[in-house]
């Protein structure tokens, strides 16, 4: 009996789970076209707006991580190698669709139409930061991880049950938050509801310090969509052009009331998981680290287009000069925001306010009076 051989091969279910997710590719990391019938598309023009995308996200990152710096920002998680998976999944959605950010999705939140001095004073705990018009279609960075996705779940449903036609929510997360239990939960509430949304994962290798290998036994992140019940992809989140087609791809079929989809980019965080004192050089090697440096979304695709001779070191120079003006007037309109007081800090916690509140409220009064 001992020989006997089971009625179910698990070593076998587990040595297959994950192989049908291959990353979609469009233009590989020596900027070769592997599929034509995509870039075709588009013009030479518009390949270069979305270049001038990943690259006003560089120069953010880096005027963001140099005014971290100097004490002129608060919390700040750097975006530096995610540059193709933010702007090229952002870009495929539209203005009246629905963005549920995490800490790292800035940029998108700009994008989507939030002016930079209010991420930069929602960086510095301001709560102007947090202020957004009635007609801007987004919430807050969730500080929580893996929060965003239970919201984005009934963002959904609520687009669904008001008939809203061609919309969608849209939220990411890294590779730790499909450890937390609020991620399973938003793709199966959405998945049961087949509401509009898209669930994008930004795999960059770490949850902070836990490499993905230590985060989960699945093969891909992908594949954790498929206990939900609802349709994933693989991507080379380095590609543009790649992230771009998968993400539109999916936003057409979630608006088209088919239900959600799941997205895995494949990325790198260059950097620090935040300035707050992370160390990646504490945890990663340089081994590790250079061919995703090497593999950097920026030079790739700007490879391609000096290739096609539609972009110069001229053009580049002047473009990022342009960002960095805006990024100055950003800086000097946050600057120029009213200090809070203790007593707005205090009547803020709660809508009416408790005794002890008020009692605190009346102490600073009288003190921010003098």
């Amino acid at each position: 009996m001992d020989n006997e051989k089971p009625i179910v091969d698990f070593g076998a279910i587990r040595d297959v789970l994950g192989k049908d997710f291959e990353p979609v590719q469009v233009l590989d990391g020596q900027a070769k076209v592997i599929k034509p019938e995509i870039v075709s598309k588009y013009s030479n023009e518009q390949l270069v707006e979305f270049f001038k995308l990943m690259l006003w996200e560089r120069t953010l990152h880096q005027r963001s991580n140099a005014l971290t710096r100097q004490g002129r920002l608060g919390f700040y998680a750097p975006t530096e190698g995610q540059e193709a998976s933010e702007m090229g999944s952002n870009a495929a959605m539209k203005k009246t669709d629905v963005l549920m950010p995490a800490y790292r999705d800035i940029p998108q939140l700009i994008q989507h139409g939030l002016p930079v001095y209010k991420a930069f004073l929602w960086s510095r705990g301001h709560v102007l930061g947090n202020e957004y018009p009635e007609d801007f279609h987004a919430m807050p960075p969730q500080i929580i991880i893996g929060a965003q996705y239970v919201q984005a779940a009934g963002v959904a449903l609520g687009i669904k049950k008001n008939g809203t036609e061609d919309k969608v929510a849209y939220t990411y997360t890294g590779d730790g938050g499909t450890s937390q239990g609020d991620f399973y939960e938003g793709m199966n509430f959405a998945g049961a509801f087949e509401a509009p949304a898209v669930f994008i994962v930004q795999n960059n290798g770490y949850a902070i310090s836990v490499p993905r290998r230590k985060q989960t036994a699945a093969k891909t992140l992908a594949q954790k969509a498929v206990a939900a019940g609802i349709p994933s992809v693989q991507v080379d989140g380095m590609d543009f052009l790649a992230v771009y087609e998968v993400t539109k791809a999916a936003r057409e079929y979630a608006a088209a009331g088919n239900g959600p989809v799941m997205i895995e980019t494949l990325t790198y965080r260059f950097g620090p998981h935040t300035n707050a004192g992370d160390d990646p050089k504490r945890y990663r090697t340089k081994d590790e680290e250079q061919p995703w440096f090497d593999n950097d979304p920026l030079i790739r695709y700007r490879k391609y287009l000096t290739d096609q001779g539609v972009w110069s070191e001229d053009q580049e120079n002047e473009y990022v000069e342009q960002v960095k003006e805006d990024i100055k007037a950003a800086v000097k309109q946050a600057d120029e925001a009213p200090k809070q007081k203790m007593t707005e800090f205090l009547g803020n916690v709660f809508e009416e306010q408790p005794q002890n509140i008020q009692q605190q409220i009346t102490e600073f009064q009288a003190k921010e009076s003098k």
